[in-house]
């Protein structure tokens, strides 16, 4: 089963697992917040690969793109306005945005890179890209590879490491790239929001945001 069926067939268990986690939703979206605040005011931008809206949602986000009808379907009805594209193949003309987000996108695309400089491409110069991704070298990542056979959404997941994002954003041309972190133990031991902490390497959710 392709990923974008996974994703329509079971959008409302995508919802429920952030129901049953809720302090790694609300210290994922502590992360993200932190590096929108760096953003100047006024500012407009999208969400890539934008779900169900769950994030966008808590991070004030009005629009977006996501390939996944019954994922699109739900985040209209949250009032979200919503496109049917792919990271790689963005429906927007160039430098347009202030900001772009992803959000664990990058482990789910066949071609990242691509997806990267589509990013670079509808960026304003000086727009931002906030990037927030599982670390494959983390603790998280190497529990949901362990139970990959189980898992409905990380069973076609590609984790990439720290260093491997680096040289995307290098490639794609972004610079002077900006690293903090969350989540750190086990899935079942992150029962309260966690610090977010500059930098990489002990928390299992990086964010990074990288300037065009």
């Amino acid at each position: 089963m392709q990923v974008i069926e996974i994703f329509n067939e079971y959008a409302s268990d995508y919802e429920t697992w952030f129901e049953r986690h809720p302090k790694v939703f609300e210290s994922e979206v502590l992360a993200l917040r932190e590096h929108m605040e760096k953003l100047p005011a006024e500012t407009h931008g999208i969400e890539v690969g934008l779900g169900t809206g769950r994030f966008a949602i808590e991070l004030g986000i009005k629009e977006g793109v996501e390939p996944a009808a019954a994922m699109r379907s739900i985040a209209s009805n949250k009032g979200l306005e919503v496109m049917d594209a792919t990271a790689e193949r963005l429906p927007y003309r160039d430098m347009h945005f202030d900001f772009v987000m992803m959000i664990t996108l990058i482990c789910y695309l066949n071609k990242p890179l691509r997806a990267l400089k589509e990013s670079y491409r509808v960026l304003k110069p000086g727009g931002k890209l906030i990037l927030g991704f599982i670390d494959k070298d983390s603790t998280l990542a190497k529990e949901y590879e362990d139970s990959r056979s189980k898992s409905t959404f990380y069973k076609q997941a590609n984790f990439h490491t720290v260093d491997k994002v680096k040289t995307w954003l290098k490639e794609a041309r972004f610079k002077s790239p900006y690293f903090t972190q969350t989540l750190y133990g086990n899935l079942a031991e992150i029962d309260f929001i966690q610090a977010v902490k500059e930098g990489h390497g002990e928390g299992s959710f990086v964010v990074v945001s990288a300037l065009k």
